[in-house]
């Protein structure tokens, strides 16, 4: 690509030629966080600590403090978050090129809206894939299930009961399928985390997390407005803080489409 290439890319955003989708769920005290089954340990919900606002403290600025797990909202799975990836590398080491790509968005909503608890199978990537093209090197596979209706409440948006809770996720052999037949870069979704809400009993246990970041792909959760994305033509940069020894962090996720409207 070249200087002028690069400088059309902006020229075109700013004329709204180009569209910037902001996919990142806000990040506040109230954004549904994962809630594990006692004896496994939480992280700490996402706060801000006042530290000084225009007063004694800080009399010409405001700034605070934060409070947060590295997997809280919008977040990005490093491979060495999972036992398959402990050799793996951590977020501050993912190389940058990775974390911009092509957006194929797969829409489950209709299926997922008779039944909460459905996973993705090779069958359905295979399906999409004959009416597009095959999934390949740069791709982020973007799974759309509507779940993002429910993230105004956290007891929605996890949907547990006596059972555990039922959230969209992806087969065991459609994981392993994705993370060794597939060249794509990972996985985003809309629900909590990456894998279903039933997934500690597949096996393997939590496959998206055992195949994907143990064959050094990613994970996104929490999106939203996928639907405002084509299922190909969109652009995806993930941005992540390069955290030094992290095993992920909360991100802003943009995709970059076409306006229809121009």
């Amino acid at each position: 690509m070249s200087t002028t290439d690069l400088t059309g890319f902006v020229d075109a955003i700013v004329a709204g030629h180009l569209r910037v989708v902001d996919l990142t769920t806000p990040l506040s005290a109230s954004t549904p966080s994962l809630v594990l089954p006692p004896p496994f340990a939480n992280l700490i919900d996402f706060s801000l600590e006042e530290v000084s606002a225009y007063n004694e403290p800080g009399p010409f600025w405001r700034h605070n403090n934060i409070h947060t797990g590295e997997h809280i909202g919008t977040h990005l799975d490093a491979p060495v978050h999972w036992i398959t990836g402990r050799d793996g590398d951590d977020v501050s080491q993912i190389p940058v090129q990775r974390l911009i790509g092509h957006a194929a968005v797969l829409d489950l909503t209709a299926r997922v809206a008779d039944d909460p608890d459905y996973l993705l199978s090779v069958d359905d990537v295979q399906e999409w894939e004959s009416e597009h093209r095959r999934l390949g090197a740069g791709d982020w596979l973007l799974l759309r299930t509507g779940w993002e209706s429910r993230g105004g409440s956290q007891k929605d948006f996890l949907n547990a009961d006596d059972t555990g809770p039922h959230t969209p996720g992806v087969t065991a052999d459609c994981a392993q399928w994705l993370a060794t037949q597939r060249d794509i870069t990972g996985l985003g979704v809309e629900t909590v985390g990456v894998d279903a809400g039933l997934a500690g009993g597949f096996d393997p246990a939590f496959p998206v997390h055992h195949f994907f970041l143990g064959n050094n792909k990613y994970g996104i959760t929490s999106l939203r407005n996928l639907g405002e994305l084509p299922p190909l033509g969109a652009v995806l940069i993930v941005t992540p803080l390069p955290i030094v020894g992290g095993t992920g962090s909360p991100s802003r996720v943009l995709a970059v489409v076409e306006n229809a409207a121009r």
